[in-house]
């Protein structure tokens, strides 16, 4: 298949009435949460109001110049009022650079986006309503249209692992309500990081591992677990390597360039997280005395987003072990329970890959894997993935035979169109390709229950693809799926009025 005709595949998908269907309920699930953000806010008296004050930046300290006077003052009072949490980190980033110690937690790239709409697309309304209101505007805006365009990436690899439109369409319509969806409408990276991990996941699938690595690589820009994006090219490489050796022709030399080629890319996905630490050790240690300086930068290792977390959040392992925490286990419990009931739910599924980490399945499914080839959503023999030049298929290209590949084609009518007495038993995908989701929902739900502020788990998972399979998968099960999926829809119902009502009014919520 040419990239002409895959170019031509992904325009027609993205025009498909599926995709209008999902396009459309991501952008009323974001005017349903501004709506109630502005509601509350309208009735309500935030607990915090100090979020307003705004000092100048250090490094105007000394500067006499004030501000100068704006047309809409109260509109500008109104979306400054409107930051809370978090959004004061990053709009102070975007204003000022990173000032504090503390402020280094907030990685980049969000600040950075903010910044740059404010100084072009927004830069006329500087007199109208301030500054800083415009670049709260600016964090609204970004972060909500990257949300529709998460929620469409989501739909795309959905429908190539799933093989299901419909499976596929519920469980991107849950990703638009999903219980975190506050903070996507507010200012916090979890809509970047959402639309580049997804994105860079689009490719991955796709087979463009180089496209791949720089959406990973960007996602850890937005924030630290886009670091754990690197698994999948170090699963893929695991994958290339072993069909490499399993080849009658296998070659050393090949075997080390994938190797290689799965370093490099690791190595890009990491370079944006390690140069901001470097960034930061440059900015506060450089250049001060011994005795002045922090006690991070005299560690072996000096890592301050490691320090950061634990001196001024008490981020670590078993430290939020406490019995007054028990509110905040209660609030992160659904989302714990649903990613861990979807691990579950797989590895009994599929125990033999999870096992031996897809390296040893059975014969039916190493040849279902290997070859190149997939059907098509009319029934035509097409390409799964663009030319790759360390691709697994083109290594056994010549060990793959005529009668082979007719047989994976009827096994691949068995996935994509199994029997009636087993559609509503299994997933309708290869579980070599599930692996890899499974693993990394597995050391996130890990981390944020042992490690982090638990109920910050609630966002922290939100953009796991797997999460949502699951829950679009079991709902389609009759009797019990629709209990289920009550419940999940109450669910994601709660939380968003919740976290609309006491997130924007600065109350304590995930």
């Amino acid at each position: 298949m040419t990239p002409k005709s895959i170019a031509g595949d992904t325009s027609h998908r993205r025009l498909c009435p599926y995709t209008r269907r999902l396009l459309r309920y991501a952008v009323v699930s974001r005017l349903l949460v501004l709506t109630l953000i502005f509601i509350w806010r309208s009735f309500l008296i935030p607990y915090d109001t100090s979020a307003s004050i705004n000092p100048p930046c250090l490094s105007a300290a000394n500067s006499s110049t004030s501000p100068p006077p704006v047309i809409l003052p109260r509109v500008g009072s109104a979306i400054e009022s409107s930051i809370v949490w978090d959004g004061v980190y990053f709009i102070r980033i975007a204003e000022c650079g990173y000032e504090y110690e503390q402020t280094y937690a907030f990685l980049p790239l969000l600040p950075l986006c903010v910044s740059l709409l404010s100084k072009t697309v927004f830069a006329p309304l500087v007199h109208v309503i301030g500054y800083r209101a415009v670049l709260a505007l600016s964090g609204y805006v970004l972060n909500n249209i990257v949300f529709i365009i998460a929620s469409l990436y989501l739909y795309w690899i959905s429908v190539i692992v799933l093989k299901d439109k419909e499976v596929a369409l519920r469980a991107s319509t849950l990703f638009c309500l999903n219980p975190a969806s506050i903070f996507y409408s507010s200012i916090y990276s979890e809509s970047l990081y959402a639309v580049l991990s997804f994105g860079g996941l689009y490719h991955y699938l796709k087979g463009t591992y180089n496209y791949a690595t720089l959406w990973f690589a960007l996602s850890g820009c937005a924030r630290s677990n886009g670091v754990l994006n690197a698994g999948y090219i170090c699963f893929r490489v695991m994958q290339q390597v072993n069909a490499a050796f399993s080849s009658r022709n296998h070659s050393y030399l090949l075997t080390m360039k994938i190797l290689l080629a799965g370093a490099l890319r690791s190595l890009c996905i990491f370079a944006p997280f390690i140069s901001f630490q470097a960034y930061g050790y440059i900015n506060i240690c450089m250049g001060r005395p011994l005795a002045e300086m922090r006690p991070w930068c005299k560690a072996r290792l000096p890592l301050l987003y490691n320090y950061i977390q634990s001196h001024y959040w008490g981020v670590g392992f078993l430290r939020y072990f406490q019995v007054k925490q028990l509110p905040n286990f209660l609030l992160a419990s659904p989302i714990l329970s649903l990613a861990l009931c979807s691990i579950v739910y797989c590895v009994k599924l599929w125990p033999e890959v999870f096992l031996t980490l897809g390296l040893r399945a059975s014969s039916e499914e190493k040849e279902l894997v290997s070859s190149p080839l997939t059907m098509g959503s009319e029934g035509q023999t097409t390409s799964t993935t663009e030319p790759s030049e360390y691709d697994a298929s083109s290594i056994l290209q010549d060990d793959i035979t005529l009668r082979q590949r007719r047989r994976a084609i009827q096994r691949e009518h068995l996935v994509i169109e199994p029997s009636k007495s087993k559609a509503s038993a299994s997933l309708r995908c290869d579980p070599v390709v599930i692996l890899p989701f499974a693993l990394h929902l597995s050391f996130m739900v890990a981390t944020a229950f042992f490690v982090m502020h638990v109920q910050v788990s609630t966002r922290f998972l939100s953009a796991s693809p797997l999460v949502y399979w699951f829950a679009s998968h079991t709902m389609g099960f009759p009797g019990i799926g629709k209990r289920l999926g009550c419940f999940i829809w109450a669910y994601c119902a709660a939380y968003i009025f919740l976290g609309s009502l006491l997130f924007s009014n600065f109350y304590p919520f995930t």
